[in-house]
């Protein structure tokens, strides 16, 4: 299983250091001296020609591999003593000072990023100064991620109360965290113990976490490709019926809540979604919620039943 990001961010600053050093370095090599899986390594050469000494986007690490050995095309270019324009500078001092202060940071991690920072701020002069007038508070996600983050890094056990919009209840749950990744939004995914199965949590729907003592310890299960439409995120078979939902701008939520296929716009905000439900009954729920913001569009039968059940709902209400 792969680390958490703080330890992914520290291999990969050794893997610069290790991989100028050694020109033309054969992947299973390096795997074997970090300690990783080769494709964990493949992964993380995915994510260094991303990375330079410019936030503008130049000067980017030129790394790629074939497969057997890992090439540096341009170790000499970023070599050079690292220049921060004053924007630069004020957006780098703004971030550290902003996860300095994240919940579930490890402290040695806090005092090292706060040493950092103290060095940048004394080489920038003024620049720290019109930083220091500016600050970045995190939402709830962000303090989520953390105690996920920790869990991870420490092997521990997590106790969540996670807010279902299908169902539209919360359910109290514990489960074994196993990475986090962001694919639009940010998610865990987790043994979970109730269902006894494999589960993705979408950060910002978790209403309540915590860390407990019990040790994580999640079957071997092998890790999902993302990028494989059937094996991903978004898991929905063409047998699976397809449901179209119309919601006006009070309802666009819906496109962010719920997994679809595609969200065509309409006219005056409005949007047409397509999804797929292994059961779309599950769906009159989100109809009722919607009132004037929505309505379902096809199939027909599930469409005249959420009338049915909002007058039903109404004729209630009004006795």
């Amino acid at each position: 299983m792969a680390g958490n990001a703080i330890d992914q961010t520290r291999r990969m600053l050794s893997l610069v250091t290790y991989l100028r050093e050694r020109p033309g370095a054969r992947v299973a090599e390096v795997a074997r001296a970090f300690g990783i899986s080769e494709d964990e390594l493949i992964a993380d050469l995915d994510v260094l020609p991303l990375c330079g000494t410019s936030f503008r986007g130049g000067d980017l690490l030129d790394i790629d591999t074939d497969g057997e050995r890992i090439w540096w095309h341009n170790p000499d270019d970023v070599a050079e003593p690292l220049r921060l324009a004053a924007d630069e500078a004020t957006a780098l001092l703004v971030a550290a000072r902003a996860v300095a202060t994240l919940p579930g940071l490890r402290e040695s991690d806090r005092e090292a990023l706060l040493r950092a920072t103290a060095k940048l701020e004394a080489a920038a002069g003024e620049v720290a100064g019109a930083s220091s007038r500016l600050s970045v508070t995190f939402e709830s996600e962000g303090g989520v991620f953390a105690d996920v983050d920790r869990a991870i890094s420490e092997r521990r056990r997590l106790w969540l109360r996670y807010y279902s919009p299908a169902r539209d209840e919360v359910t109290e749950r514990e489960v074994d965290p196993i990475r986090l990744f962001a694919v639009g939004h940010t998610y865990m995914e987790a043994w979970c113990r109730l269902s006894e199965a494999r589960r993705t949590f979408r950060l910002d729907r978790v209403v309540e976490i915590k860390l407990l003592d019990e040790a994580s310890d999640p079957p071997p299960i092998e890790l999902r490709d993302l990028s494989d439409p059937s094996t991903g995120l978004v898991q929905t078979g063409a047998e699976d019926p397809e449901v179209v939902v119309e919601v006006g701008p009070g309802g666009r939520w819906v496109a962010e809540y719920y997994p679809h296929e595609r969200a065509e716009e309409l006219p005056d905000g409005a949007l047409r979604i397509t999804l797929r439900a292994p059961d779309p009954g599950s769906l009159r729920r989100l109809a009722l919620r919607l009132g004037r913001d929505g309505r379902i569009v096809a199939p027909q039968g599930l469409a005249d039943s959420a009338r049915d059940a909002a007058r039903q709902a109404l004729a209630a209400y009004g006795e």
